[in-house]
């Protein structure tokens, strides 16, 4: 058995200034990604889908499509402004003012609960139970995720993250915890124990606006977060990059299921 992760206290207040900055700087999730996803997990237009951490609705978005509802569910009012705007034209969504310590049978019963970046988070051990009880016997839990890898057109990755490491509080979570324990292993010791990765490497064109709102949309150098030194640093930023033109990025998925489950 693994140690109990420390849950990382609850602040619904995190993103409350990176939500104007998040739809335009975060990675988006390739296209591919989704549906192989929904084709690994048997998604099927008469299911439903939990989004929790939904932020502006990304995945939202791309798994409505393919399902006949999907719940999107974040504690800041911002994000939820800002999904449903993206979202005016998709029917099938419903935003949900809350966060994981308030899953409940009021939700009903869903296929695929899928997470975009939220799950460290959370309370990963209490959410998975309370997952446990709300994921169909089919069902899974997906958590998306993306990554740089180290290949020549991600070289401006060292300068981008070097001026973001300057400004960021030194007292941030989980990245600066050695003790850390992973996704993977928590997912090993809850219900949903049977694990795979899928994952898209793609290359895509990039500039420097993107980079200073990716920056933005991290919690901890959002401009709530820097105060006045979110305009130095944006300053820093383009200084450094304004010759960026592409990057190569891999959106990833961990998909778990029960080990009973047949699908």
């Amino acid at each position: 058995m693994t140690l109990a992760p420390t849950p990382t206290p609850f602040d619904p207040e995190r993103y409350r200034s990176a939500a104007a900055h998040y739809e335009r700087g975060r990675v988006p999730y390739a296209p591919a990604l989704i549906r192989r996803v929904a084709q690994a997990t048997g998604l099927g237009p008469h299911h439903r889908v939990l989004d929790l951490g939904c932020g502006p609705g990304p995945l939202a978005r791309a798994f409505a499509p393919l399902a006949a509802e999907v719940v999107a569910i974040d504690p800041a009012p911002e994000m939820l402004d800002a999904a449903r705007a993206l979202a005016a034209q998709v029917p099938n969504i419903r935003f949900v003012a809350g966060s994981s310590y308030e899953l409940g049978p009021e939700l009903g019963r869903f296929h695929l609960a899928v997470m975009g970046r939220s799950f460290h988070w959370m309370d990963r051990v209490e959410t998975l139970r309370r997952l446990d009880r709300m994921i169909e016997p089919e069902g899974a839990v997906a958590l998306f995720h993306d990554s740089a890898p180290a290949v020549p057109a991600n070289a401006w990755q060292k300068a981008w993250q070097g001026i973001r490491d300057r400004y960021e509080p030194r007292t941030g979570p989980h990245q600066h915890d050695p003790h850390w324990v992973r996704h993977e292993a928590v997912l090993l010791d809850s219900a949903f124990a049977r694990l795979e990765s899928f994952g898209c490497i793609e290359r895509r064109a990039v500039d420097v606006e993107t980079l200073v709102q990716r920056a933005f949309s991290m919690g901890s150098t959002s401009p709530g977060h820097l105060g006045a030194q979110a305009a130095t640093m944006a300053d820093e930023l383009r200084a450094a990059l304004s010759g960026v033109r592409e990057e190569v990025v891999e959106t990833a998925a961990l998909v778990a299921w029960r080990p009973e489950s047949g699908v």
